[in-house]
């Protein structure tokens, strides 16, 4: 066996630790005296199987809960999720400044929402109030040139090949260039406490199938009549 195996005495200290118990408040739950435990604890006592099982029936957790070890500080679980995307299987949304394709939005609680944007403002006055959002944003311009507008920074123009990565928070519009008639982008957003709904919220989305539609007219003439 390994020298860093996990051992008796490590795996119920990690699991008193993590539950916040007392050598005390471990012993009243699980029915075991003190000097046992902490004999256990010290490596000078082992249990048999079937201590260990009473101790998780008393504990109210499975015996594979009662081996977990603690995570190493750091460690992320692998969810194996993964999302294969496309302009034809996007999420399409329309405001008056962006026509915005969201990536893989099938996939729930994303740590990052990548999204395909043609602009349409040309004018801050045209755009509005600037976008604000937790997190942070990486936008790599695939097509034209465009201006980023940010609520501390002068207007930074960039251009096809050319990126940018800022704290989205931080008021932020995003406009085609001077005589640039279309501009294409692949942006990245952070997402540390939203889920793509609310981000797509504070852009005020429009849904182009839920754009009103212009009444018939009233009181025209039929042909011939």
């Amino acid at each position: 066996m390994s020298s860093d195996s996990p051992t008796l005495a490590a795996l119920i200290r990690g699991l008193r630790s993590r539950q916040g118990w007392t050598l005390k408040e471990m012993s009243v739950k699980s029915g075991i005296p003190v000097s046992t435990l902490s004999k256990v604890e010290h490596g000078q006592l082992t249990l048999t199987y079937d201590k260990l099982y009473q101790l998780s029936q008393k504990l109210g957790m499975r015996m594979s809960e009662l081996f977990a070890e603690e995570k190493s500080e750091g460690e992320t679980p692998v969810t194996a999720r993964r999302s294969v995307g496309s302009l034809e299987t996007a999420l399409r949304v329309e405001t008056p400044n962006y026509d915005y394709h969201y990536l893989c939005a099938e996939l729930r609680r994303k740590r990052m929402i990548p999204v395909f944007t043609r602009l349409r403002a040309s004018s801050v006055k045209q755009f509005g109030s600037l976008v604000h959002h937790s997190g942070e944003e990486f936008t790599y311009v695939l097509k034209g040139t465009m201006v980023l507008h940010t609520e501390f920074y002068d207007p930074v123009t960039l251009s096809a090949g050319q990126s940018i990565y800022f704290d989205s928070s931080m008021g932020h519009a995003y406009l085609t260039a001077e005589g640039c008639d279309e501009v294409e982008m692949l942006t990245v957003m952070s997402n540390d406490d939203e889920d793509q709904h609310a981000i797509m919220a504070s852009h005020a989305p429009v849904r182009a199938e839920e754009k009103p539609k212009p009444e018939p007219a009233r009181g025209r003439k039929r042909s011939g009549a």
